[in-house]
């Protein structure tokens, strides 16, 4: 007979205080749940990497008016020449009031992110590294490194590539591995920057990715091929880099007092499940691949927008049967474009006669400005289409931040609640007004009648039918509240 289980401490702990855990973190707590980070590393990431936010991810913040913060630490720049590095101009009119990317340093997003979660009330333990875990039909028993066991009714694996908890759970990760390296970093360089820029332009002719891009005064961005692929778990040196430098370039350009120095390669993996039992992944513990576009950060965010208000549903008791595992069903096909186009981005990459022809046609074809628009949809997230059964084609994307009285609509989002935005004056929330907010606006700029969006923003039900909308309401959001 199986002793009963403890009562679990918390209703979520998440493994992991990046990016992902972090936004995780917070969007439980918009909805009460009880969350508990734990993150193996005893400090937060101190190199100061820059990276983009894209547009799709610009938007989620807007939603949760994080955005001016963020962007009080960023730089905005162009979304043009994000596709394998071709050059092509930002596209017009972009549906996105926030149609640019973000350059922010890494560091500055973790930051920003725990410290909101922290606010909503979620508790953050560094230091604490998860070794184990067993679950049951009530809950998850997690065993963290110094011998101290948690109770808690589900997991997150939020801790990267080389995620503990998916390799717990003896979840496959199938892909390829690396095949080659890549360095990056920031540092200063001595040598005059005509001549620097002069042998950019020659070598990067016949070699990618190589680059020294102006970061500052006196600074540069430096990507230069590595020698060999080694272990991604210790960070490059100064020496490598000028050793590197000098075997391409046959010069190290004078760099000296780096910034930050990393590696990348080119591992490509996805996990084959998001969910077993109560224990869920997401972010790079479930998806990884080259960094070229910039899109992993991005897509471990809107994993965590997309999971949060569903596993606080189930949690709250009110999700209606399979919404959870519209999770995987949802964001393991949007992972595996993205695997997809970085595979084709890096090919297109290769000094080789034949991707070097593929590239130059590419090239010609993103002088379309349907081509150009179509790639950086994709980059860039705002393609994005779950999958909700048949309708017009905007049931199942993300509607845009339009004008909406008394503002915008996404500040609507604010609390992390699905919302109805009636143009007719006609219908109701009704019994769902504990988890759906409402707003009549007959001036809504909308091309059509109604739509049911989701806490993520996707359009859930397009329409002007009340019986209709009752039963979108409980598909999303379950029984009504006597």
């Amino acid at each position: 007979m199986h002793s009963p289980q403890p009562t679990p401490a918390f209703d979520v702990v998440i493994a992991g205080c990046g990016p992902t855990g972090a936004m995780l973190a917070a969007e439980l707590r918009l909805h009460g749940v009880t969350v508990l980070v734990v993150e193996k590393e005893t400090e937060p990431a101190s190199s100061v990497r820059i990276v983009s936010l894209h547009i799709r991810s610009l938007e989620l913040m807007a939603m949760r008016g994080l955005l001016d913060r963020l962007a009080a630490h960023g730089r905005r720049r162009p979304v043009g020449g994000i596709f394998a590095a071709i050059p092509a101009p930002a596209p017009e009119d972009l549906d996105s009031p926030y149609a640019y990317l973000l350059g922010i340093p890494q560091p500055v997003v973790e930051h920003l992110l725990e410290t909101h979660a922290v606010d909503q009330g979620a508790q953050v333990r560094r230091g604490h590294a998860v070794t184990g875990l067993e679950q049951d039909d009530d809950g998850v028993t997690v065993e963290l490194a110094d011998g101290h066991r948690l109770r808690t009714r589900y997991l997150v694996g939020c801790d990267g590539a080389r995620s503990t908890v998916r390799k717990l759970l003896g979840v496959a990760f199938p892909g390829e591995p690396a095949r080659t390296e890549t360095l990056m970093g920031e540092m200063a360089a001595t040598a005059p920057p005509d001549e620097i820029a002069a042998a950019v332009a020659e070598i990067s002719r016949t070699r990618r990715p190589f680059w020294l891009r102006p970061a500052g005064t006196g600074v540069y961005s430096v990507v230069v091929p590595a020698a060999g692929v080694s272990d991604r778990a210790h960070p490059p040196t100064l020496e490598d880099f000028q050793r590197q430098l000098r075997a391409v370039a046959g010069t190290d350009f004078g760099v000296h007092s780096p910034r930050w120095l990393s590696r990348f390669g080119d591992g490509t993996r996805q996990a084959d499940r998001y969910r077993v039992g109560r224990v869920l992944l997401a972010g790079d513990a479930a998806h990884i691949h080259p960094p070229i576009g910039g899109q992993g950060l991005n897509l471990g965010i809107q994993d965590a927008v997309n999971l949060g208000w569903k596993l606080a549903a189930q949690v709250d008791g009110w999700a209606p049967d399979g919404l959870l595992d519209t999770y995987h069903a949802e964001r393991h096909p949007v992972a595996a474009a993205v695997l997809d186009n970085t595979r084709a981005q890096q090919l297109l990459l290769s000094t080789e006669p034949g991707p070097q022809a593929v590239r130059r046609l590419l090239t010609e074809l993103m002088g379309f400005d349907d081509v150009n628009r179509h790639l950086i949809e994709k980059i860039t997230a705002i393609d994005v289409r779950y999958d909700l059964g048949p309708g017009p084609d905007l049931l199942g994307r993300r509607l845009p931040d339009l004008d909406a009285a008394p503002g915008r609509l996404y500040g609507l989002l604010h609390r992390g609640r699905g919302l109805l935005l009636d143009r007719t004056g006609h219908l109701a929330v009704g019994g769902w007004s504990d988890r759906v907010d409402q707003l009549t606006d007959p001036a809504a700029a909308l091309d059509a009648p109604c739509v049911l969006l989701r806490p993520d923003g996707h359009v859930a039900w397009i329409g002007d039918d009340q019986p209709d909308l009752d039963g979108h309401l409980a598909r999303w959001f379950g029984r009504p509240a006597r």
